[in-house]
Parts: C-alpha cells; sequence; structure tokens
C-alpha cells in the first residue's frame, strides 16, 4: 500500500503526523508500523486513558500481568512496567524516522502520573524515573502545564529530557 495522498500533501508541507493511540496489540500486530509506512505518522502519544484503553484488552497484556502478580508488583509498579515496555518498543519501532529526520520526528511521549501535576518536584522526579526506565532518545516525556508543572518542565528539560507538554 502507498501512502494516503492527502497525508503525503501535508507531510510534504511539513507537518508531522502523530498517533494518538498505543497498545501492546498496535505493537505486535504489525499496525504501528504499518502505520509509518503507508499513513506518514512519525510519532506517538499516549496518555493514562490511552493505556487504561489499552489494559483492558487483558489478552495482550495478561501474561506479564500474571508474572508481575506473582512477584508481588502492586498496581501502579505492573501499570509502569506495561506502559514503559509499550513505549520503549514505540521507541524502537519509531528508531529509523527519528534517526533520518535528525531528531526532528520519530517520537514517543509518555505521560508522567497526573496525580503529581500539582508537585514540581515529584512530576520531575516522575519524568527522570521514566526517561530511565524507556531508555530511548526519541522517548518524549508529557507533563502537564500547571503551574506546578512550568518549573517541573524548565527542570526536564534542563536535564536534558524531551518534554512534551499537556494540559
Amino acid at each position: 500500500m502507498t501512502t494516503n495522498a492527502n497525508l503525503k500533501a501535508l507531510t510534504e508541507a511539513g507537518v508531522s503526523i502523530w498517533l494518538d493511540d498505543l497498545s501492546r496489540q498496535r505493537i505486535s500486530s504489525g499496525n504501528l508500523a504499518q502505520l509509518i509506512t503507508d499513513q506518514a505518522v512519525v510519532g506517538v502519544t499516549s496518555n493514562p486513558t490511552i493505556f487504561a484503553n489499552a489494559l483492558s484488552n487483558a489478552a495482550d497484556y495478561a501474561d506479564k500481568v500474571k508474572d508481575l502478580a506473582a512477584r508481588g508488583a502492586s498496581v501502579d509498579d505492573t501499570i509502569r512496567e506495561l506502559t514503559t515496555a509499550d513505549v520503549r518498543d514505540a521507541a524502537d519501532i519509531f528508531r529509523n524516522v527519528y534517526e533520518s529526520t535528525g531528531g526532528v520526528d520519530g517520537r514517543v511521549s509518555l505521560e508522567v502520573d497526573p496525580r503529581l501535576a500539582h508537585d514540581t518536584d515529584k512530576t520531575v522526579a516522575e519524568a527522570i524515573d521514566l526517561w530511565k526506565a524507556v531508555d530511548r532518545p526519541n522517548l518524549m516525556v508529557k507533563i502537564p502545564a500547571t503551574l506546578a508543572g512550568l518549573p517541573a518542565i524548565t527542570k526536564v528539560i534542563g536535564e536534558g529530557i524531551s518534554v512534551n507538554v499537556t494540559l
């Protein structure tokens, strides 16, 4: 299949097309790679709602959840493990786009825990932890633009971490 003509025209005009959806199914089925090739997708974003929808398809995550439960992982630790694994795998799929565009495109976004949106220090710590857990240069850590988030954004960028600002 060739790239949709309208999407190709947008891309040629300088528009970066991002997907607002990520799941283990999209990764393992090859759909994410196909969207890069056929639909000119050059990035993907995620958030807690997107992952909640993905995780509701328990079949895709069942083995890993069983393993984590057997090891006594908390719900938060289980979600962290599953989401960072998906983001890491997606970042690997986008790596060629990232490298061929000199880092302009080919990024994958992962949001800090929104419960931390009003705590600057905890947001910074979470962003750094996510950066280390994913360990891919094409990760963007999504931070809410709250009053506490604004200095966190500055601090995280100062640490050399790419940031995606959200509501």
